[in-house]
C-alpha cells in the first residue's frame, strides 16, 4: 500500500464520507445560493428603491463583497484543514454558513433600520463568503485522498453535483412558493426569508454528519508524521500555484455565467418571466449535475488535460456566438437547449477542477494549496461576474460581457496546455 493509499479506508468507511462530505457540501451551497435566487424578490428589502437594474446592481455588488472574505477562509480553514485535519475544517464551515444564513433571516429592512440593513446583509455576506472559502479545499481534498485513484475523477464529478444541487435546492424552493404556496406579492413582502431559515436549519444534521465522518487515511499518516503546511510551505509550489489560478480564471467566470448570472439574464435581458426564467435555469442545472460524474469517469479513462484543453477552446471560441444566439431566442425552449450546450461545453473544468488541484500538491499542504489561490481567483474573477455583466448591460454594450468571458477561458485554455499528459496521481502516490 502506497503512503497516502485510500485502502486504509473500508468501503463503507469511504462511501459514509463521501457522502457526510458532499451532503454539508450541497447545504453549504444552498445557503449561498439562496441569495442569489431570491434577489430578485428581495433586493427592495435591502435597498432604497429604483429601477429593477439598479436594484439589481446593489444585491450583486453585496454578492461580490461576499467573495471577499473567500481568500481569507481559504486560508484560515486550509490551514486549519491541514494541520487539524479535514474533518474539523468541514465542520466549522458549515456552522458559519449556516449561522450568517440565520442573520439574513431575520434581518430588518431598509425601510425599518434605514443603512443598517444593507450594513447587516453585508455582514452576513462576509461571513458566508469566509465558510464557503474553506469549504472547496477542504471538500476537494478529502474527495481526492478518500477515493481510490483509478475513480478519482468520477468522485470528484460529486462536488460540482452536490453544489449545483444545492443551487437546485435553492430554485426548487423558489419554484415551491411561486407555483404552490405564496403569490408574488407575498414573497416579495416576507416570503423570501423562509428558505434562509430552512438552510439554517439544517445546520445541527450536517454538523452532526461531518462530526463523525472518517479522517483521511493520507491526513493521519502525515500527522502521525509530525509534517505541519502553511502559507511559507506553500510559496515553495509557485507552478502549482500559477496552474490553479490561470484553471480558476476562465472556469470560474463561465461558470458565473451560466449559473448565477443566467437566471436574471433570461428576466432581465430576454423578458421572459420571472417565474419562466426560474422554470428554465432549474431544468437546465439538473441535467449539468447528471453530466459532472460522466465527464469526471471520462477523464479516468483518457486523462484531465485532454477535457481541460476541451473545455478551453470551446470556451474561447464559443461563448460570443453561443451568448448571441442566446440573446435573441424567445422561446422558452431555445433558450434552454442553448443553456444545456453551454453546460456540456463547461463540463470540461467543472467535472474535473477540484482533483487536478488536489493532484497538484503534497498532503501537508494540499487543502490550503487548494483552497487559497482558487478562493482569490474567484474572489476576483467569479464573484465579480454578475456585476461586470450588469454594469455591461446598464452601459448599453451588454455583448462586452460576452468577450471578457470569452477571454478569460482563453487564459485557461493556455494553462492546460502547461499540464503534463499521462495518469495524474496525488505526489505521495509516485
Amino acid at each position: 500500500m502506497t503512503a497516502g493509499s485510500p485502502d486504509e479506508l473500508t468501503n463503507a468507511q469511504r462511501l459514509r464520507g463521501v457522502f457526510s462530505g458532499s451532503a454539508g457540501n450541497l447545504l453549504e451551497y444552498y445557503d449561498w445560493y439562496v441569495y442569489s435566487a431570491f434577489a430578485l424578490y428581495f433586493a427592495h428589502a435591502f435597498f432604497p428603491h429604483g429601477s429593477p437594474t439598479a436594484e439589481l446592481l446593489n444585491t450583486a455588488a453585496v454578492f461580490a463583497v461576499g467573495f471577499l472574505m473567500r481568500p481569507v477562509g481559504g486560508w484560515l480553514m486550509g490551514v486549519m484543514a491541514d494541520r487539524y485535519g479535514r474533518r474539523a475544517a468541514l465542520t466549522v464551515s458549515v456552522s458559519a454558513m449556516c449561522a450568517a444564513s440565520l442573520i439574513i433571516a431575520l434581518c430588518p429592512t431598509y425601510e425599518q433600520i434605514g443603512l443598517a440593513a444593507p450594513t447587516v446583509l453585508v455582514l452576513a455576506r462576509l461571513v458566508q463568503g469566509l465558510s464557503l472559502g474553506g469549504e472547496y479545499g477542504a471538500s476537494a481534498t478529502y474527495l481526492a485522498e478518500v477515493s481510490k485513484p483509478e475513480h478519482r475523477g468520477f468522485w470528484s464529478g460529486f462536488l460540482y453535483v452536490t453544489l449545483v444541487m444545492g443551487q437546485l435546492g435553492a430554485m426548487a424552493v423558489l419554484l415551491l412558493m411561486q407555483y404552490v404556496l405564496l403569490t408574488p406579492e407575498q414573497i416579495t413582502a416576507w416570503g423570501w426569508r423562509v428558505p434562509f431559515v430552512i438552510g439554517a436549519a439544517g445546520a445541527l444534521l450536517i454538523f452532526w454528519l461531518r462530526r463523525n465522518m472518517e479522517e483521511s487515511a493520507t491526513f493521519k499518516k502525515k500527522q502521525d508524521e509530525g509534517e505541519r503546511g502553511g502559507l511559507a510551505v506553500l510559496l515553495q509550489h509557485p507552478r502549482a500555484v500559477a496552474t490553479v489560478i490561470g484553471l480558476t480564471i476562465g472556469g470560474t467566470v463561465s461558470f458565473y455565467t451560466f449559473t448565477i448570472y443566467m437566471q436574471k439574464f433570461l428576466a432581465n435581458s430576454l423578458g421572459f418571466g420571472k417565474d419562466t426564467a426560474t422554470l428554465i435555469s432549474a431544468g437546465a442545472l439538473l441535467v449539468f449535475a447528471a453530466m459532472q460524474p460522466a465527464f469526471g469517469a471520462l477523464s479516468d479513462r483518457i486523462g484531465r488535460k485532454p477535457l481541460l484543453v476541451a473545455f478551453g477552446v470551446l470556451g474561447t471560441l464559443g461563448t460570443v456566438p453561443l451568448m448571441s444566439a442566446l440573446s435573441a431566442t424567445h422561446s422558452p425552449w431555445g433558450a434552454f437547449g442553448l443553456i444545456i450546450v453551454a453546460f456540456a461545453m463547461i463540463s470540461g473544468y467543472t467535472a474535473i477542477n477540484p482533483v487536478v488541484k488536489a493532484e497538484l500538491f503534497p498532503t501537508r499542504i494540499r487543502a490550503l494549496g487548494v483552497a487559497f489561490p482558487y478562493a482569490v481567483t474567484v474572489s476576483i474573477f467569479g464573484g465579480t461576474a454578475e456585476y461586470v455583466a450588469l454594469w455591461s448591460k446598464q452601459a448599453g454594450h451588454e455583448s462586452w460581457f460576452f468577450w471578457y468571458v470569452s477571454a478569460c477561458a482563453f487564459c485557461t485554455l493556455l494553462t492546460a496546455l502547461t499540464l503534463p499528459g499521462g495518469d495524474a496521481k496525488l505526489p505521495e502516490e509516485g
